[in-house]
């Protein structure tokens, strides 16, 4: 199978393992593909460009056992966002003293319970949240999330984390305060970066805080640069090994000889080892004279595809009708919620000869599909996972 004319690279392209599966199985629901080994390559991939930056993966991108457990057999750090990851990636023997809890909206007793398994490193934005932190794992280290602005990103992800830079200092301040570790600093430069010169911007932005810090007498250690190392949707991005060199080189130039180096990959390690095998429910046209078919399929945003919100992530669909002509389509999933609807302000080019029944693989969805997943919304079952 090819990819569909005017949704992806201009070439052809080769069907991957998770594909080649796909095409030779039946599915009776919506289910996600994995290979863990093509987890493995990007992660060697990306850890040879981040050389001496330690990678801790963000499990919220995929938290399937098999990738925690194959990640901690290769080494990973792990960013965990909540109680249940932490326990998940300690379960699979990740070592606590690699486990950072990054979110920086977290339960009180959640702190604590990180805490007593071991956990030393929180992020944090706030005074309250500094504060929990104090009462509930005192002594821990703790880096500061800061506010970064990146509108190239494909999903910038400033507004609801991070501090202003004429706070930083000050939350660092209250941390020594408050008996705790004043570590250092993260950020995160937005969602699906695809060039490395992207960062330079955002990373201007964060050293000019470091400096500061540095200057004001913080011995901060750790510069946690978070994820946005990108995925292929259809626009050329860099092998991985190219980019995080270029990133590293830009953080190099700008803040020099850096005690610790964290990345957060999340996308980047695991979306394209996955793909989705879908239907087609329907086609139609809603009047005789509509410029545009409306095509559905039996996933949605509801049951996986939650990254097509202002379509955002364009995935990539092959068909079994690759080669026929084609024409524009408003794309939607199964749902009785007129939300459910995928791909509609810039409408997508499938076969025309497409109809009910037809396969579609959705490629490189092993990020943020699964772990989006509801729990039954309308009585559509959660995506389901097979890995192979």
């Amino acid at each position: 199978m090819n990819a569909v004319t005017g949704f992806g690279r201009p070439e052809i392209v080769a069907p991957s393992r998770v594909e080649s599966f796909i095409a030779a199985h039946d599915f009776d629901q919506p289910t996600l593909v994995l290979d863990v080994d093509a987890v493995e390559r990007q992660f060697r991939a990306l850890a040879a460009g981040l050389g001496r930056a330690h990678i801790h993966y963000a499990v919220k991108a995929n938290p399937h056992v098999a990738i925690v457990e194959r990640l901690v057999r290769l080494g990973s750090g792990f960013d965990a966002a909540s109680r249940g990851e932490i326990e998940l990636v300690l379960s699979q023997g990740a070592d606590p003293a690699h486990v950072s809890f990054g979110n920086t909206i977290k339960k009180a007793a959640d702190i604590r319970f990180a805490a007593q398994a071991g956990v030393t490193l929180f992020a944090a934005d706030a005074e309250e949240e500094l504060a929990k932190i104090a009462t509930n794992a005192p002594g821990a280290r703790v880096y500061i999330r800061v506010i970064v602005d990146n509108p190239e990103a494909d999903w910038p992800l400033s507004r609801k984390f991070g501090c202003a830079r004429d706070k930083a200092l000050a939350l660092l301040g209250l941390a020594r305060d408050l008996g705790l570790v004043p570590f250092g600093l993260s950020f995160h430069v937005g969602s699906q970066t695809r060039q490395a010169r992207m960062w330079t911007g955002t990373l201007d932005q964060v050293a000019a805080i470091w400096h500061e810090a540095r200057e004001a007498g913080f011995d901060l250690q750790l510069l946690n640069i978070g994820g946005g190392f990108p995925a292929f949707y259809g626009e050329e991005i860099a092998h991985p090994t190219t980019y995080a060199a270029a990133v590293m080189d830009l953080i190099t130039e700008r803040f020099g000889d850096v005690p610790q180096i964290m990345a957060e990959p999340g996308r980047g390690l695991v979306a394209e080892a996955g793909a989705i095998a879908a239907e087609v429910l329907l086609t139609a046209r809603k009047s005789d004279d509509d410029l545009h078919r409306w095509v559905y399929l039996d996933i949605g945003k509801f049951s996986g595809l939650a990254e097509t919100i202002d379509e955002a992530i364009r995935y990539q669909f092959v068909t079994p009708r690759d080669g026929d002509t084609t024409g524009p389509c408003v794309l939607a999933g199964p749902s009785c919620d007129s939300a459910d609807v995928l791909y509609e302000k810039r409408p997508i080019q499938l076969p025309l000869s497409l109809q009910a029944g037809d396969k579609v693989i959705i490629r490189n969805c092993g990020a943020y599909t699964s772990s989006y997943s509801s729990v039954g919304f309308n009585g559509f079952p959660p995506l389901a996972t097979i890995v192979l």
